[in-house]
């Protein structure tokens, strides 16, 4: 992530989200920082003069996800095909003791992708206190770009699409398809608007971001209800979710693992498929822009992405607001 204030950033990840400090570094054109919370890595980098890219991601996107490294046993051979499928190269392999460490190529918008060397940065554990890995990015892509972007990642990177759907939430719509690598470590959830439909909240990513990006990084937890109660308490503040979506989830789900009133308490949301069960909550954005949020999801064999509470939650906030409004006639 590139940040314009780097001892900020690390601040919040440190004390809100208990990851740890895991490597600094530093150059003539930047300031990084390695945060590692089991087998995450979050690499957050200052630019300190205007010859490092972050300089210019900075100023048109603010604060934000601007590589997604990639594991691979052999830099070279995975860089070549990259090429060979149609990626750009942004940075050509570097030597190794044993080889090529890294390379980097493009992959959407501003975002590029660093090929890592396996063993360069073994994982610790199987997972942190609360969060145990990264399940999904979270992609807003231009209208006319999803095809395209999916094309890209089976054709330079060997993913494969796992999940396609159109969503409609009242007069606004979208297209989404997730594309995951072959080893099922990787997973991007690529969202297009629908420009038959009114503009919604992808066009106000695109339009806030300046063009395409990351809009949020989902976190795995084996307890999301432990996870929101712990995430409180340090100060992270959650996305609040109307009473009626509770009052009608017994009519969609019969809980398994967690109470209604534990997920009402905490504003967690849940869903199901032919898998299981999914648990998840969306943080509330910090950024100046509101471009960017993250979200902390539990599976319990559901293997999708709780695309149904959208629609649930736009029927609960109406519902809501029906009643409002109901209950405003009747007092006037």
């Amino acid at each position: 992530m590139y940040v314009g204030n780097l001892e900020a950033a690390a601040f919040g990840w440190l004390d809100k989200y208990g990851f740890a400090v895991a490597a600094t570094g530093r150059s003539a054109d930047h300031r990084s920082v390695t945060l590692r919370q089991g087998p995450i890595r979050l690499v957050l980098t200052e630019p300190t003069s205007d010859r490092h890219p972050g300089a210019t991601y900075l100023q048109t996107h603010g604060d934000g996800v601007a590589d997604i490294a990639l594991r691979t046993p052999d830099v070279a051979a995975a860089f070549e095909a990259a090429l060979q499928g149609g990626a750009t190269a942004v940075r050509e392999p570097t030597k190794g003791g044993q080889g090529p460490v890294t390379a980097t190529i493009g992959g959407f918008g501003d975002v590029v992708h660093t090929l890592v060397r396996s063993g360069e940065a073994p994982d610790a554990g199987q997972g942190g206190d609360l969060l145990l890995g990264i399940d999904h990015f979270a992609v807003c892509l231009t209208a006319g770009d999803l095809g395209p972007t999916v094309a890209f990642y089976e054709r330079a990177l060997g993913f494969r699409q796992i999940f396609e759907e159109h969503i409609v939430v009242g007069a606004q719509a979208m297209n989404s398809t997730v594309v995951q690598s072959a080893s099922g470590a990787v997973t991007l959830t690529l969202i297009e608007p629908d420009t038959s439909a009114d503009p919604g909240q992808i066009d106000d990513f695109l339009k806030e971001h300046h063009g395409p990006g990351i809009q949020h990084v989902a976190f795995s937890s084996a307890d999301a209800v432990r996870a929101v109660r712990t995430l409180s308490r340090r100060g992270v503040e959650f996305l609040k979710t109307p009473d009626a979506y509770y009052n009608m989830l017994g009519d969609r789900i019969t809980l398994q693992t967690h109470t209604l009133d534990d997920l009402r308490s905490t504003n967690v949301l849940a869903d199901s498929d032919h898998g299981g069960q999914l648990f998840q909550i969306f943080t509330a954005s910090t950024h100046p822009r509101h471009t960017i949020f993250f979200e902390i999801i539990e599976r319990q064999g559901a293997g999708t992405f709780g695309s149904a509470n959208i629609k649930a939650l736009y029927e609960a906030v109406e519902l809501e607001r029906t009643g409002q409004s109901e209950l405003g006639a009747a007092r006037r």
